[in-house]
């Protein structure tokens, strides 16, 4: 395999830049670029030259030997100064020496094939870049340390020993084999089903903790809900006025509550269209809802209409967490707040104070982040843990009458898409699994 090469640090000028180099000739070719003998992890501070022996930089050189290091190959970091010029020199000499520019994600693709890392384990990596919250962060980092491998490695254990089960009744019939098997292969397809449903319905409402919940602001015209996307901002970004339908498209910030990242959406207000452009704006509105992870729906704490129980029979109708704003109550409250008592509500008067919606918000966000239930972090790994779930059901059928050799082969099916998110499933674990656990043939 080629050694290969890259800039590890971001573009643009800073103290110190990393350009790294993997691969079975590293040490060689560090060599000829610091003219001394490198010692085993010791940052060592040298001199760097150039392919014609000129001076590049001085910079603290770093070398890990294989199979530990990040690759699981032999790895040289060169830390140099900041800046693009210098760590660019070093690059092309590398490249010079023979090295190839290493592809995007190579490093870590080395660290997957060499068996340093696992597929998730990978992707947590790549998300860890790109999160934007500190919640993401944290889950990516527990990830990054095996957490959903162990999930993953629990659920494939239980299915292996299920397919053993089955594997013992369709090649040892003959045995003397517990009447009460079937039922209990059936209680822990059961079980299994019960604890992938949990993870998908987790991964899905808590997908913004990695790139910012989205939360939408909905209600009919002139409630204030350009009023509240102001307060949360501490600025006017939002045109406010006693027109119905100022805001005719959706309006989107980002701002902070508490730890939180959220995307907050200002929509257009839903009634029924006079025109057009309204018309569109009352769409997006709709579809801003659907995309939220949380609801805010707004209410004119002294106005009531039908417009409003079409706001309120759209928000009895999400899956998601809703809560219910009783704005302008600086004016007193003399709408009937029973309609709304399968809701969280807070009042407010977005003209004065918006603190209890705050704190209601930053309440329900911290309770996302408190779950510990396993999260799934792409849609890849969203994909394998339905198509294994839908394995399992398929495969109860077969079981309930007796056609064992389909039952096995929906199992395994099962085990090689839960298998995908972390590493192949090897029919041998089945084996190893059928004859240590049941001592068949005695």
């Amino acid at each position: 395999m080629n050694t290969i090469a890259a800039i590890a640090t971001p573009k643009g000028v800073g103290a110190i830049s990393i350009v790294r180099i993997s691969g079975d000739e590293a040490l060689n070719i560090a060599k000829k670029l610091t003219k001394k003998e490198l010692p085993l992890r010791v940052a060592t501070l040298s001199k760097i030259y150039d392919y014609e022996n000129s001076l590049i930089d001085i910079a603290l050189v770093i070398y890990f030997k294989a199979p530990n290091s990040f690759s699981g190959e032999d790895i040289v970091e060169f830390q140099c100064h900041g800046g693009y010029a210098v760590s660019k020199m070093i690059l092309d000499t590398l490249f010079k020496y023979g090295v190839k520019p290493a592809a995007p994600g190579e490093f870590s693709k080395r660290a997957f094939l060499n068996g340093k890392i696992d597929a998730s384990q990978a992707e947590a990596i790549a998300k860890l870049i790109e999160t934007r919250s500190k919640e993401g962060a944290k889950l990516l980092s527990r990830q990054l340390e095996g957490e959903l491998s162990e999930f993953v490695d629990e659920v494939r254990n239980k299915l292996i020993e299920i397919m053993a089960y089955s594997e013992v009744f369709i090649d040892y019939a003959e045995e003397d084999l517990p009447d009460t098997m079937s039922k209990d292969i059936l209680d822990r397809l059961t079980n299994l089903k019960n604890l992938l449903t949990k993870t998908l319905e987790a991964s899905k409402r808590r997908e913004g903790m990695l790139s910012g919940y989205k939360i939408s602001i909905v209600g009919k015209p002139n409630v204030g809900k350009s009023s509240i996307l102001n307060a949360f901002l501490n600025t006017n970004r939002a045109i406010v006025s006693d027109i119905a339908g100022t805001t005719r498209d959706t309006i989107e910030e980002d701002i902070q509550i508490g730890s939180h990242l959220i995307r907050i959406v200002d929509t257009a207000g839903i009634r029924i269209a006079k025109d057009e452009i309204e018309k569109i704006g009352v769409t997006k509105s709709r579809e801003a809802v659907e995309k939220s992870d949380i609801v805010l729906a707004v209410f004119d704490a002294n106005s009531f209409d039908g417009e409003d129980e079409e706001i309120l029979e759209l928000i009895k109708n999400q899956k998601k967490d809703v809560i219910v704003v009783i704005n302008k109550t600086d004016k007193g409250i003399s709408i009937d707040l029973d309609k709304f008592r399968n809701f969280k509500v807070v009042k407010i008067s977005a003209k004065e104070d918006i603190t209890p919606l705050v704190k209601k918000l930053e309440e329900l966000l911290d309770n996302y982040s408190s779950q510990e239930d396993y999260i799934l972090i792409s849609t890849r790994q969203i994909n394998a843990v339905e198509s294994s779930l839908n394995e399992i059901k398929f495969s109860e059928e077969f079981l309930e009458t007796g056609e064992l050799e389909l039952f096995s082969y929906h199992i395994q099916n099962a085990i090689r898409e839960i298998s995908s998110i972390t590493k192949r499933f090897e029919y041998d674990e089945m084996l190893e699994k059928m004859f240590g656990s049941f001592c068949v043939g005695k």
